[in-house]
């Protein structure tokens, strides 16, 4: 079932919300980025939020995409709030190449993607 925004919903749970965030990093920072990011994570997994998954990938090229999806707007907090993430944010665009590009996406498919 697809709601207003094209979000699936399943068995009467709501549709999560799915955010691809794509950017390509200065070539020097892109490390210094990549350790910021692994922070966020640290944290996530210390304090470990309920309704909200979130996935980063990097290419060679300095490009990081960020797979986020929330069961709620309120469930973006469980990252932006993050004291790691603040940090990860300050001097961003200092380490940006590329500004981000953000889009609301929906699953169409996936073959044991992630699965655990």
């Amino acid at each position: 079932m697809r709601g207003s925004k094209g979000a699936r919903q399943s068995r009467g749970r709501p549709a999560m919300k799915r955010q691809l965030i794509r950017y390509k990093m200065k070539p020097e920072r892109a490390d210094e980025n990549e350790r910021l990011i692994q922070a966020v994570f640290q944290e996530l997994r210390d304090k470990s939020p309920d309704g909200v998954r979130y996935m980063t990938l990097r290419s060679g090229d300095g490009t990081f995409i960020h797979l986020v999806e929330t069961q709620t707007d309120a469930h973006s907090d469980s990252i932006t709030g993050l004291a790691t993430f603040k940090a990860f944010q300050s001097g961003f665009g200092d380490r940006c190449s590329e500004p981000p590009q953000r889009d609301e996406m929906a699953v169409i498919g996936s073959y044991r993607m992630l699965d655990a």
